[in-house]
C-alpha cells in the first residue's frame, strides 16, 4: 500500500547489515558490487528509488532472511569513480513493511513495499518534545563519542533540533545490528531517543565491550 503517491510499490533492496536509514536523513553509499553497480543503474534509470534493509542472521549465504522494516529513498547524489564503484547519497523518505519478493529475473532483490503505519515519515523529523532533557541527553553523547572514537563537529550538533540529532547518531553509532534495527522500527522520536541514551549507557558501564557490528570510526556533522 503507498502512502504517499511519489512512493512506489515496488523497490530494488539494497541489504547492508549495520547500517539503517531513517527518514529525512541522508545515507553516503561506496557501491562497488556487480550486482548492486547494476541496480544503481537500473535506479538511475528510473524512480531513483532504493530500499535500504538490514539482512538478518539466517537465511543462505546468498540469500539471507531480511528485516520486517527498512527505509525507502531516493538518490540524490551520484558519481563514478575511476576503478568502476560509484558513490551515491541516499536521502531517505519513509520506511516500509517488506510485504514479499516478486519473482523477477534480476541480480538483486526487489521487494514489495507497504507504507501502512509510516504515513508520518514522509512529513520529516518531528519536534522535539522534552527540550529540558537536551543538556543532559548532549553531555552523555559527548562520553558516548570519547568512548566510541567518533568525531564531531560540536558547534553544529549545539544548534541542530534533538530529533535531527537523535536519528543522526542512530545511524551513526556503532550498535550492532539488533539495536539499530530497534532505532529504525521506533514509532516517535522521544522513544528513540530514549532507546538511544539506554544504548550509549550500557556502552560506558564498566566491563562492557561497547558497541559491536558497527561501522567504526564514523563522524557526526
Amino acid at each position: 500500500m503507498t502512502a504517499h503517491p511519489a512512493l512506489p510499490e515496488t523497490l530494488p533492496l539494497f541489504p547492508i547489515r549495520g547500517c539503517i536509514l531513517l527518514p529525512g536523513e541522508a545515507l553516503p553509499l561506496n557501491v562497488f558490487e556487480p550486482r548492486y553497480l547494476n541496480m544503481v543503474d537500473d535506479a538511475m534509470a528510473g524512480n531513483g528509488f532504493l530500499g535500504m534493509i538490514q539482512p538478518r542472521g539466517s537465511g543462505p549465504a546468498d540469500r539471507p532472511d531480511l528485516e520486517r522494516v527498512g527505509t525507502a529513498g531516493r538518490i540524490a547524489k551520484y558519481s563514478e569513480t575511476g576503478d568502476g564503484r560509484y558513490l551515491i547519497v541516499v536521502v531517505g523518505l519513509s520506511r516500509f513493511t517488506l510485504a514479499g519478493e516478486p519473482n523477477l529475473k534480476t541480480p538483486y532483490r526487489v521487494g514489495r513495499a507497504d507504507y501502512s503505519g509510516f504515513e508520518t515519515d514522509i512529513a520529516g523529523p518531528e519536534a522535539d518534545s522534552q527540550p529540558q532533557g537536551r543538556e543532559a541527553f548532549l553531555t552523555l553523547l559527548k562520553r558516548f563519542f570519547a568512548h566510541a572514537g567518533i568525531e564531531a563537529d560540536w558547534d553544529s550538533v549545539a544548534g541542530a533540533p534533538i530529533a535531527a540529532i537523535v536519528n543522526k547518531v542512530a545511524m551513526a553509532a556503532p550498535f550492532d545490528g539488533a539495536a539499530k534495527q530497534a532505532l529504525l522500527q521506533t514509532k516517535h522520536i522521544e522513544t528513540r531517543r530514549a532507546l538511544l541514551q539506554s544504548l550509549m549507557e550500557a556502552a560506558l558501564e564498566p566491563g562492557m565491550q561497547g558497541p559491536q557490528d558497527g561501522n567504526g570510526g564514523n563522524s557526526l556533522h
